[in-house]
């Protein structure tokens, strides 16, 4: 049974369709990465499992629990970490979090609530009041929340967006404790050096479509390779090298990215730029991360038929 189903699932928002047909599984114990430019409808899909928007038409279910029509057991389920500081500004932390307890029936929750406050160092926060706190600190206590009944999948929406180093360390840590643990976690997130050192499964989505669906390994093995990155001191890249160029729609035209098929095109390359009359201020050959997958995936659908 898998942690979570979406089947099918389509959203509209007047004019704008944001879901065109999700369909896509997140198996129990997983560290799912659900990836996308702004607009993509990561949020809305969210929106959706967690019950606070409705699908059109389609399905979504937690662990075998339809969101609509069983939606208490899909809740209990579900810890979601949304992208906006929402918190009640009369409660202490410790307050805030007996409370969220009590929406899920848990009278005596104390020894967990002071292990969650300790892995996210909120223990000395404890007995502040909520509106006291600074951003980083409220979006912590976010996180406590969501995991302060103990839910088995969890779905951390943009958890680290504008936060700090430390906050980041702390939250990755215990999380992928919880992941050892057998949690399930899904992650959306613009930090795509989290998403490929943290995601066994990535799923990217443009324009409410899924794009690719793949684990994060063989995606970076089919898309990645090597890589020309030049910087010119002058001079315009030549015309018959432009269909090399990872990101075609950058502005910057003394900076290009170019893929390479092997080491020997290199000088190939830069032959043909000398040619032009290119001068360069800068030259590496570098390995394509996540970063450099989602752009070439963004910019060219078209290259990932029959992955998702």
């Amino acid at each position: 049974m898998p942690a979570i189903e979406f089947r099918n699932v389509k959203k509209r928002y007047k004019s704008l369709q944001a879901l065109k047909g999700v369909s896509l599984t997140v198996e129990e114990g997983e560290f799912f990465g659900l990836l996308g430019p702004n607009g993509a409808g990561k949020t809305t899909l969210i929106s959706i499992l967690a019950g606070l928007a409705r699908a059109d038409e389609g399905s979504v279910a937690v662990r075998g629990h339809d969101v609509v029509a069983d939606f208490r057991a899909a809740r209990r389920a579900l810890g979601v970490v949304p992208q906006e500081l929402v918190f009640d500004p009369f409660f202490t932390v410790r307050e805030t979090l007996r409370i969220q307890s009590g929406y899920f029936g848990l009278r005596h929750n104390d020894d967990w609530i002071d292990e969650v406050m300790a892995n996210l160092d909120l223990t000395e926060k404890a007995d502040a009041n909520m509106r006291a706190l600074s951003g980083g600190m409220k979006r912590r206590v976010l996180v406590a929340q969501a995991l302060v009944h103990r839910p088995p999948v969890i779905v951390l929406d943009e958890p680290t967006a504008g936060v700090d180093v430390e906050l980041r360390q702390t939250l990755w840590k215990f999380i992928s404790r919880l992941n050892r643990e057998g949690h399930t976690i899904v992650l959306t997130t613009h930090y795509l050096e989290e998403a490929e050192l943290l995601c066994d499964r990535i799923a990217m989505l443009r324009r409410g479509e899924v794009v690719a669906l793949e684990r994060t390994s063989e995606l970076l093995q089919r898309f990645a390779g090597l890589q020309l990155y030049v910087r010119f001191a002058q001079g315009v890249l030549p015309a018959d090298l432009r269909a090399l160029e990872v990101d075609p729609g950058a502005a910057n035209t003394r900076q290009h990215l170019l893929r390479l098929s092997n080491y020997d095109d290199v000088e190939r390359i830069l032959s043909q730029c000398r040619a032009a009359g290119c001068t360069f201020d800068e030259i590496e050959v570098r390995k394509a991360d996540l970063e450099d997958v989602f752009v070439q995936v963004m910019n060219a659908p078209e290259m990932v038929e029959g992955l998702a």
